[in-house]
């Protein structure tokens, strides 16, 4: 579930969610290149090939949905790392497709991913950031929360909240 390479203790670190691909593979990568350290979470830690070969990252499984998972990944990272100086939302997907055919749970678990489990990481890490006096916080967010696409409704909508 996790690993433990050359992570160095007096570095900055960042825990990034959603770093299975896209946007929070290529900021996991980015940021390990540029000397931090890496707490890169994921739902699936089995998709976390390319990652966990790099120097400064530690790899293990947060799921937004699941505050123990939340919780435990958080800890985990404090362990091997002594701090968390960042955290960056990244984790979400898009619902696409017309609105009026999406199902209510659907839409449920879009907001649940997208805007509530952002909370909730957000919500978890501030304790840590309180006691260290410090701490920055970047939410991911899309064009499409403030635009709004016709065939993205509920994926905009979504990103719309997280902006709020």
């Amino acid at each position: 579930m996790a690993n433990n390479k050359n992570i160095k203790i007096m570095n900055k670190t960042v825990l990034i969610t959603g770093t299975s691909s896209g946007f929070g593979a290529s900021a996991a990568n980015y940021f390990a290149q540029k000397g931090w350290n890496v707490i890169a979470t994921m739902g699936d830690t089995g998709k976390a090939s390319g990652l966990r070969n790099l120097e400064n990252i530690f790899v293990t499984k947060l799921n937004v949905e699941d505050i123990a998972s939340i919780q435990w990944a958080i800890e985990a990272g404090i362990k091997h790392l002594g701090k968390i100086d960042v955290l960056v939302n990244n984790a979400g997907y898009g619902l696409f497709g017309i609105f009026e055919s999406a199902s209510r749970q659907a839409i449920q678990n879009q907001f649940a991913v997208n805007v509530f489990g952002a909370m909730d990481v957000t919500r978890a890490i501030l304790p840590h950031f309180r006691e260290n006096k410090s701490g920055v916080i970047i939410n991911v967010n899309s064009g499409a929360g403030a635009i709004g696409f016709p065939m993205a409704s509920i994926y905009s909508a979504s990103k719309f909240a997280l902006e709020g």
